[in-house]
């Protein structure tokens, strides 16, 4: 019996953590499994961070235009999924079989090796560094197809699709930001076609991965 003046105690069980850091997680993994692969657009953060050249400003725009797309294809993509089921079997065929081609590409590399990254020489004004961002960024089908498509199949298949749009969202900003502002300290390492056969070869795994994902799901 409750004593007169003393508060009730009410028991709270710790929040469900799995329910969130599960999509989190997963959204993490697809988005850094696409964005390590060497573009036009990872190319040209890189030599800007080389050059220490308007790097915050790059890797600001690089991470807010891929978190708009992941949330668009997550929510936008998701939504027309989910109101028209026959579209989502195509979809899932032609992503996954973008990924496996993606992904033979990278091991064939990794097999075969190649040339290193170099920079080139540096676009001075701030406006034309922002410009040629926002053109390999939104004017590159690759990204609409990695982020809005892809991505946004496979969070549209969760029932946390926010925490799995933050996931790919945080994944593309901590890649941009370590690409950026690490680029002077991996210089000599990313010059070296060793160093990018291992990481052609880790990318082949994320996209066999990530296809099998889309194919069982």
């Amino acid at each position: 019996m409750q004593q007169a003046g003393l508060p009730t105690i009410v028991a709270m069980s710790p929040p469900n953590l799995s329910a969130l850091s599960g999509p989190f997680i997963q959204g993490w993994l697809a988005m850094a499994g696409l964005i390590v692969a060497i573009g036009a657009q990872n190319a040209f953060v890189l030599r800007q961070g080389l050059l220490r050249a308007h790097v915050a400003p790059v890797v600001a725009l690089c991470a807010v235009s891929d978190a708009l797309l992941v949330f668009a294809g997550v929510f936008g993509l998701g939504r027309l999924l989910q109101s028209a089921p026959a579209l989502m079997a195509p979809l899932r065929w032609a992503g996954a079989a973008y990924l496996l081609w993606f992904g033979w590409q990278a091991a064939r590399r990794a097999w075969r090796g190649g040339s290193g990254l170099a920079a080139g020489s540096a676009v001075e004004s701030r406006a034309g560094v922002l410009l040629t961002t926002a053109a390999l960024t939104w004017l590159n089908p690759h990204v609409w197809l990695d982020t809005v498509l892809l991505i946004g199949t496979l969070g549209a298949q969760h029932a946390q699709r926010g925490a799995f749009a933050s996931g790919a969202a945080t994944a593309s900003l901590m890649w941009f930001t370590a690409l950026g502002a690490g680029a002077a300290a991996l210089a000599p390492k990313l010059a070296q076609p060793r160093t990018w056969r291992v990481i052609d070869a880790l990318v082949a795994l994320a996209m066999a991965a990530v296809a099998g994902q889309l194919l069982m799901a």
